[in-house]
């Protein structure tokens, strides 16, 4: 997946044309330092379950389980994020996965276990 060209229209024109399976590289995020340590990684890919923090934006500082990956959107939504509309009612806000950091990884789908001890070698 190497970028061929440096102008910002073929960039954002390559990343929305991007079939899924490519679009799931860009739903990565850095992990805080105790699974940095554990994991031997850098960053893991964002998935449901999860428990993040959001560290840019005003909700700056929340922690949250991840109720939903967009793909096609690139977005997360998390739980206790939200806006609030003129007539009251409250809806989530969607997150770019690159303003969170995860905090707990969901390590109950054994495919993901096996993806972190194939790296760790």
């Amino acid at each position: 997946m190497i970028m061929e060209s440096k102008q910002p229209r073929k960039q954002r024109k390559f990343r929305y044309n991007a079939p899924l399976h490519r679009r799931q590289k860009f739903m990565h995020s850095p992990l805080n330092k105790e699974l940095r340590a554990e994991l031997k990684r850098r960053s893991a890919q964002v998935r449901k379950g999860d428990t993040i923090k959001v560290m840019r934006g005003d909700n700056a500082g929340l922690e949250g389980l991840v109720e939903e990956v967009d793909l096609k959107r690139c977005i997360i939504r998390v739980a206790g994020v939200s806006n609030i509309r003129a007539d009251g009612t409250e809806v989530p806000r969607p997150i770019h996965p690159s303003n969170v950091k995860i905090i707990k990884l969901n390590l109950e789908d054994a495919k993901r276990e096996k993806i972190f001890e194939r790296r760790s070698e």
